[in-house]
């Protein structure tokens, strides 16, 4: 086996396994747009091992890449942060979990953003997506964030708000999906 070859088998498998961590994002996003199905008291465990391991399947493809690598670790790595705050939160405090997650957003579209600009050709464009998509949704969270603390005081955590999080969370993950997804075509078609 020559080093090309060895090195076009290499790019090969980096390309797969980001697409399989693609899908599996995705995946995720399905489960997340059920949380309104969750009881409460289980949503924090469920939400936080959801964004534990979306950060790990995500810092495990940035591994893999080339350009924007440490960028890319540093998204995984600001989604499993928050995945630990969530997880290490009280269940029944709604308040602090939009809190974590709008921050947790914006953390990560501004990194994605950064990493935008960095990267060129088709990643650019969806990396660039899924930083708008966060950056928007941690908008939303903050103008909605003392409505959403004045129905909290008065009505707790009622389920359109509930069902309006996970969205939230679907969205930004369907964004995550399909930008490493598109970092995996592009890597096959440098590979071809």
């Amino acid at each position: 086996m020559t080093s090309s070859q060895s090195l076009s088998d290499s790019r090969a498998n980096a390309a797969r396994w980001t697409a399989t961590a693609g899908w599996a994002i995705i995946l995720l996003a399905a489960g997340a747009a059920a949380l309104p199905l969750i009881s409460p008291a289980q949503g924090a465990l469920v939400i936080g091992a959801m964004l534990i391991l979306a950060g790990l399947v995500e810092a495990s493809a940035a591994l893999l890449r080339r350009q924007t690598r440490k960028l890319a670790l540093l998204a995984g790595a600001i989604t499993v942060v928050a995945g630990l705050l969530f997880s290490a939160d009280q269940a029944t405090k709604f308040a602090p979990a939009l809190i974590i997650v709008a921050a947790w957003l914006f953390l990560r579209g501004a990194t994605l953003a950064i990493a935008s600009a960095l990267e060129y050709g088709s990643v650019r464009l969806w990396v660039g997506l899924a930083a708008v998509a966060d950056l928007f949704l941690a908008f939303l969270l903050a103008i909605g964030l003392s409505a959403s603390l004045l129905v909290l005081s008065l009505f707790g955590a009622t389920e359109p708000m509930v069902a309006r999080f996970a969205w939230i969370l679907a969205i930004s993950f369907v964004a995550t999906g399909l930008m490493l997804l598109e970092v995996a075509s592009c890597a096959r078609r440098e590979d071809a």
